[in-house]
């Protein structure tokens, strides 16, 4: 089994609900073709560096996944004609990362 580093942007309306819909559609993709999430982060809204599809912000989703490359293949299969995502990214590691948190707002951070 592989290791992927899985990673979604949402269009910027797209609401709670259908964020929280997107990762459960994912997620069931991911373990019906004998893949397993290791580790599932939810960015929230960013910035994009530039316009994508005239969207200045996206709601970003990551998925960390053990799994073998006919996961990968029918994830992005799915992706490539949803309506409600901007961009993804997959890239194979050796090691997961589980210990840090990217995104995570610290206490200096939020003043």
């Amino acid at each position: 089994m592989n290791y992927y580093e899985h990673t979604l942007i949402a269009r910027q309306d797209t609401s709670p609900s259908q964020i929280k819909q997107l990762e459960e559609k994912y997620k069931k993709i991911i373990e019906n073709n004998d893949g397993n999430i290791i580790k599932f982060e939810s960015w929230g809204l960013m910035h994009l560096s530039y316009l994508i599809k005239k969207n200045k912000k996206g709601n970003y989703l990551h998925f960390k996944i053990e799994g073998k490359g006919k996961t990968i293949k029918e994830l992005e299969k799915n992706e490539k004609i949803d309506k409600n995502l901007l961009r993804y990214l997959t890239v194979k590691v050796k090691k997961l990362d589980l210990e840090t948190d990217y995104f995570k707002k610290t206490d200096e951070q939020q003043k």
